[in-house]
């Protein structure tokens, strides 16, 4: 069986005596898609800013590699491989797109204070890699030609593309998307998709928060299902689409469809 690359052990969260959530754990297996889904509320995106550090969970263990990440500040945990974007985009927007992307391989640069002031030959040989580096993404997620232009010129699905590529800078075992899809139309959807796709080819787990069933289903290995703060399920998206508890709680039936 693949290793496991993430694990959740019965992690609680409070806000202000509201259980939001609550005895979490699962696992994430290296090089696959897992998605989280759920209704509003139901404690997705906090989960998410348990792993990345954004918040300490009350109780419980997030192991990382084999080791504890519980509670380690976001930047600790990017050095350690996970990387993320955001539910609303958070991108530098009037910098280039190429700086953008350069600012997510800062955590990767070795050069000291003093040669970036002398800018001594080591620190300029550091600075062309990382440009050629992040060049490389933006020629993966498509973005090479735009690499100029201001990142708030960019269409909307191309900021989205734009905020992985600097995700993916920082060289990431584990990317981490939160409703990556939401706002696009169908064509930057299925573009989305390809590239979930492609990024699993270059050996990198991803877990995403996403509405979309259709492109949970499409996309994702597994599936973990929570409502008010619970794992209620979680298995293949053919098991989730089955799963009366599921329906019930959460997808609805669609007779055209299944899901």
């Amino acid at each position: 069986m693949p290793p496991t690359l993430l694990s959740l052990h019965n992690v609680y969260k409070t806000f202000g005596g509201l259980l939001a959530v609550q005895d979490i754990g699962f696992e994430v297996i290296r090089d696959t898609v897992v998605g989280v889904i759920g209704p509003n509320g139901a404690g997705k995106t906090t989960v998410f800013n348990l792993i990345t550090g954004s918040i300490k969970p009350d109780s419980g263990k997030v192991i990382f590699l084999k080791k504890p990440i519980t509670g380690l500040k976001p930047h600790s945990i990017v050095n350690k491989g996970i990387a993320r974007t955001f539910q609303t985009i958070r991108l530098f927007s009037k910098l280039t797109v190429l700086e953008n992307v350069l600012s997510g391989c800062h955590t990767r640069m070795e050069a000291g204070l003093v040669a970036s002031i002398l800018r001594l030959p080591s620190q300029r040989r550091e600075e062309r890699k990382f440009i050629d580096r992040a060049m490389d993404e933006l020629e993966f997620v498509g973005l090479e030609s735009k690499w100029q232009h201001p990142a708030d010129s960019l269409a909307y699905g191309d900021q989205r593309r734009l905020e992985i590529a600097r995700a993916l800078a920082s060289d990431p075992q584990l990317l981490i998307l939160d409703e990556p899809a939401g706002g696009m139309n169908e064509q930057e959807t299925i573009k989305l998709g390809d590239l979930i796709r492609k990024i699993k080819k270059r050996k990198i787990t991803v877990m995403l928060i996403e509405h979309d069933m259709s492109f949970v289903m499409d996309v994702c290995d597994k599936v973990v299902v929570m409502e008010g703060g619970l794992k209620i399920a979680e298995g293949s998206p053919m098991e989730i689409q089955k799963n009366q508890r599921v329906i019930e709680a959460y997808l609805g039936v669609d007779d055209e469809n299944g899901y």
